[in-house]
């Protein structure tokens, strides 16, 4: 690949990219996900359509935007919010969806429609947390107990099956590769201290009054932090989103233990990895995506789009029962469902074993693109439909003039 090659990929690329926000504004109808326009993009500059750009010449930037997307994720996550109840509920629903994968995939083995079991399985039980919230943001449907919720059904949706990924479908020993997850976690924590251990005025003051000027030194620590967890969780055979979520959840800590600008960080995050990395992440994606498997065996790829929904989504009508309104649940259902990233890296695991069947792999990449396209706007729909009064979604309500307190029934008050 010579640099000539690699810089006209860029700007194919590139210009996917910037012509994105356009097409979402000219479309008419419901707003579409800018990151369905980047797959669709990228499939047409492929290689299986117009041939303009090949994914060898951007794929370190696609994956430091894969890394970005889970930075992003982890900085997003608070981890006291899965010891409290939403968490709790959220790790009962991937559980669910865990059993029922694996009925569903050893069916599926059986009936000799897919070779290969776990990589399969497990991408039934993925959530695109960091795909979803540029969507939940501009739509309002972050706050309150559903908020909550989602966040912790998200997270838990990345973070288990991240976790196996880096244990069981690595080519290291089980023990070797569980050393290895210990041993990226003890860095991690290491690192989250070195705020406390730098605590010097002097270097406060460095800080303070470098993080907004030429110097732009909280932002080149950030990278560098995910740099540095990206590269040793790829050394040791991890995936790196596991690296990339562990800086984020650390870079959280680090706002919390250091006087920085905490908008200010986030505005920059947004800049660099939105207006960059992220983009080239689902563009290289679509150039991947091979159109004549799927046209072969188009019922590959809606079956599993309704496995995600059945086996990812259906189970949060039963985990939220007590504590969201229906419709929110429904909701849920669609927006748990949601999987890309994480599908797409199980996919390359399973083509690297050689086991996992062409047409398996573009169907599933296939449905989750789908899935980024039909769920989170169904979901989107179904908010905007009626709004919810703000006792339901967890907002407190003054007392009523009498003086007496009235019963309530909001979910929101018993978290």
């Amino acid at each position: 690949m010579n640099l000539t090659q690699g810089l006209n990929d860029l700007v194919a690329v590139a210009l996917v990219a910037v012509l994105a926000p356009i097409i979402v504004a000219v479309l008419p109808g419901p707003r579409v996900p800018q990151v369905v326009i980047f797959l669709f993009g990228g499939v047409l500059i492929g290689p299986h359509v117009l041939g303009l750009a090949e994914t060898s010449g951007i794929q370190l930037l696609a994956n430091i935007g894969l890394g970005f997307l889970f930075l992003l994720a982890g900085y997003e996550l608070d981890p006291a919010l899965l010891r409290q109840q939403a968490g709790k509920l959220a790790i009962v629903g991937w559980l669910i969806s865990a059993v029922i994968a694996v009925g569903v995939a050893g069916s599926l083995t059986a009936g000799g429609y897919i070779r290969d079991y776990v990589p399969v399985g497990l991408a039934l039980t993925t959530t695109a947390l960091g795909t979803l919230l540029p969507i939940l943001r501009d739509n309002d449907m972050l706050g309150g107990r559903f908020g909550r919720d989602v966040f912790a059904a998200g997270a838990v949706g990345e973070l288990f099956p991240i976790l196996i990924i880096a244990v069981f479908l690595t080519r290291r020993g089980h023990f070797i590769a569980l050393a290895s997850v210990a041993l990226v976690g003890v860095l991690a924590v290491a690192l989250a201290a070195v705020p406390w251990l730098t605590g010097h005025r002097a270097v406060q003051r460095i800080v303070q009054e470098g993080q907004d000027e030429t110097a732009q030194i909280t932002l080149r620590g950030a990278m560098l932090l995910l740099f540095v967890l990206l590269s040793v969780a790829s050394r040791f055979g991890l995936d790196v989103v596991l690296g990339a979520l562990l800086a984020g959840m650390v870079l959280r800590g680090w706002a919390r233990r250091s006087n920085m600008d905490i908008t200010s960080l986030e505005h920059k995050f947004d800049a660099v990895g939105y207006g960059l990395f992220i983009p080239i992440f689902f563009i290289s994606s679509g150039m991947s995506l091979d159109l004549k498997a799927i046209a072969r065996d188009p019922l590959r790829m809606l079956i599993f789009l309704a496995l995600l929904l059945i086996v990812r989504g259906l189970p949060s009508l039963l985990v939220y029962r007590r504590v969201l309104p229906v419709r929110q649940r429904v909701e849920m259902t669609f927006i748990t469902a949601t999987t890309l990233p994480l599908l797409i890296a199980l996919v390359d695991i399973g083509q690297q074993d050689g086991v996992m069947l062409p047409a398996t792999a573009a169907a599933l990449v296939g449905a989750g693109v789908l899935s980024v396209l039909v769920y989170p706007l169904i979901a989107v729909t179904l908010h905007r439909s009626a709004p919810l009064t703000p006792p339901v979604v967890g907002i407190p309500t003054a007392e009523p003039v009498t003086g007496t307190s009235a019963p309530t029934d909001n979910p929101g008050q018993h978290d």
